[in-house]
């Protein structure tokens, strides 16, 4: 009960300063009361297209590859530079694959899915490669901003002010926090209760070096990957999260835990590719795929469960109201 308290005052003190209140929802022919579809709709919802997820797995791995040989054949500080900024980006799409894939969304054989969704797309995104990730993401989903969220400091004390956000993207731009992302593997490997999943990240990127390496250049690893991860992908995570949860609360009403907004073509290119900005959707249903969640989405403002009120015009107005705080 002392623990449960003391996460409670957690709660109070440090989220929901942009949490706007909301009406209780009346269930209508497509949705419950929380928000979620109806049983039959749910069903259909769920349907997961493995010919095609198939397709943007593939899709996926091969940008990296493309920018990898296009900066290398260029050869010149500018292409670099053009490529690691694009590779951070491109990593994020891959984190969200491994997202999908933590929720066994990717493909209907859990095999298949666990295979590429945990295994190569976790190793991709600087992961063990396991199911680590989708045991510490359940609690989020489970109970957001509860006493088991992996996230609770990253989505917490929003608004903040200006400066403070100039110095968290700085210390993303500089590599700060992805070292701070990093270290434990770097100490793990001289921690017996660590020791496994850190040398299941260092297979991992062994892998991916070894690719670089038969390229005939093994040092490209560093700055074509390595640098994007801990630069540019940080940035952009950062950016991607705080939108997604910045600012709101513990509650059963997913409209006061995660924001919804409109995204223009650029952000459903670079910051939320795959429908992942569909974030409020997936929080009322994270049983529906990525493909089905911009439907979901519809059904969501159609029935008036997303009303003009919690929506965000675009990510630009929202990060600017997250970073308001007087100083």
């Amino acid at each position: 009960m002392a623990t449960s308290q003391s996460h409670d005052e957690l709660v109070n003190s440090m989220t929901g300063g942009m949490v706007a209140q909301q009406s209780p929802f009346a269930a209508t022919n497509n949705l419950r009361t929380d928000g979620r579809p109806t049983s039959d709709l749910r069903s259909e919802l769920r349907t997961i297209h493995n010919l095609r997820n198939a397709w943007t797995c593939v899709s996926s791995i091969t940008m990296p590859v493309l920018l990898v040989a296009v900066a290398l054949w260029l050869d010149h500080w500018l292409s670099t530079l053009g490529a690691v900024l694009l590779m951070g980006f491109v990593q994020n799409r891959m984190f969200i694959l491994h997202h999908e894939g933590a929720h066994r969304l990717l493909f209907t054989s859990r095999k298949v899915n666990d295979l590429v969704g945990i295994t190569i797309f976790g190793w991709l995104s600087f992961g063990t490669g396991t199911h680590a990730y989708r045991r510490a993401h359940v609690n989020h989903h489970r109970d957001e901003f509860g006493p088991k969220e992996p996230d609770f400091l990253l989505y917490s004390l929003y608004p903040i002010t200006t400066a403070s956000m100039r110095r968290k993207l700085r210390r993303d731009a500089t590599g700060v926090s992805g070292y701070r992302i990093l270290r434990p593997r770097l100490t793990g490997l001289f921690n017996k209760r660590f020791w496994v999943n850190s040398a299941r990240f260092y297979i991992g990127q062994l892998a991916i070096f070894t690719l670089f390496a038969a390229t005939g250049n093994p040092l490209a690893y560093f700055y074509l990957w390595l640098l994007p991860f801990m630069t540019v992908y940080q940035v952009v995570n950062r950016l991607r999260a705080i939108a997604e949860h910045g600012g709101m609360t513990r509650s059963s009403d997913r409209r006061q835990t995660t924001h919804h907004v409109r995204q223009g073509v650029m952000a459903r290119v670079f910051l939320v590719p795959l429908a992942v900005g569909h974030h409020l959707a997936h929080h009322v249903d994270s049983g529906v795929p990525f493909r089905n969640l911009p439907r979901l989405t519809r059904l969501l403002e159609q029935d008036g469960y997303i009303t003009e009120e919690n929506t965000w015009s675009n990510y630009r107005s929202l990060w600017r109201t997250l970073a308001a705080k007087a100083d």
